[in-house]
């Protein structure tokens, strides 16, 4: 039982910390512009700012005195006699078929050992043969130009695990990958190491919202935030004008800052993994 005045104070202060996330998104938006980092979470993924902005308390928890308020209204929100609390009956019969992949998918990759080889050569087999091809974030330059991109990707080992990476390669990039990811092998692919599924756990929290909590969104949220950053300081496109440093993995000392920084990133993760399946496991409980 949440009293009152305790989920209202909550609320707003979600709302501002959200409020931090999103204005300088919102502000190039409404002008017409966009950042070739930053945007990344609120265009490639399918949650709004408006969205995010809304404040759950998550499974468990029941809010009391809000009978009478806009929350008792939203999906997967129901009242009683004390107050409002999370349908979880009707949300598990209606996100049945998302529930089980999530947790399949969180389980298995939490499970499975992290690769920390792989060294962000996805991002550069995006542009790989880009004469040919075209360029991906066209508005930005590539550091070592067309040429030395490829030259960087024709003596790689790529060994990329995801799929909603892999997809994103040039025709001409994807026989050079080890592997060949699937929709169909996500589950028995993806592994801890991954940059890219590992941002992933912000979409996954969105989708299980409103059974998992606003703080766990953000957590997630600032997670995938940084990776991005990681992701793009180690592509070869050229963020200097933007403020980013490169991480350069085609030298020996910027594959190691990588691998450490991947390592890091991979501990993280697998803690809010085991917050997800928490989650999973409480609603599973739930009567």
């Amino acid at each position: 039982m949440l009293p009152e005045q305790e989920h209202r104070e909550r609320a707003a202060a979600h709302q501002i910390a959200v409020d931090r996330l999103t204005e300088d998104f919102l502000a190039r938006r409404h002008a017409g512009a966009k950042h070739p980092v930053e945007d990344f979470l609120f265009t490639y993924y399918s949650h709004s700012p408006g969205k995010l902005s809304r404040w759950h308390p998550g499974v468990g928890f029941l809010l009391e005195g809000a009978q009478d308020s806009e929350r008792a209204d939203w999906k997967h929100y129901r009242r009683t006699a004390a107050g409002v609390t999370l349908d979880v009956e009707g949300f598990r019969e209606d996100r049945a078929s998302m529930i089980g992949f999530a947790r399949r998918l969180l389980s298995t990759t939490a499970a499975a050992p992290a690769q920390l080889g792989c060294f962000g050569l996805h991002e550069w087999a995006m542009v790989y043969k880009s004469v040919q091809h075209g360029q991906r974030h066209d508005q930005v330059p590539l550091r070592l130009g067309a040429a030395g991109t490829d030259e960087v990707v024709e003596a790689a080992n790529i060994r990329c695990t995801h799929f909603d990476a892999y997809r994103f390669y040039t025709p001409s990039a994807r026989p050079l990958n080890a592997l060949e990811p699937t929709r169909e092998s996500q589950t028995q692919m993806e592994q801890p190491g991954c940059l890219h599924a590992n941002m992933d756990l912000y979409k996954w929290a969105y989708k299980l919202i409103p059974a998992v909590s606003s703080d766990l969104l953000l957590e997630c949220f600032d997670l995938a935030s940084r990776i991005r950053r990681l992701d793009m300081r180690a592509s070869p496109y050229d963020l200097s004008d933007w403020g980013y440093e490169p991480v350069p993995i085609e030298t020996p000392a910027g594959r190691a800052a990588y691998a450490r920084a991947q390592k890091g990133f991979a501990e993280e993760s697998q803690v809010l993994r085991g917050k997800l399946l928490a989650v999973l496991d409480q609603l599973e409980d739930q009567p």
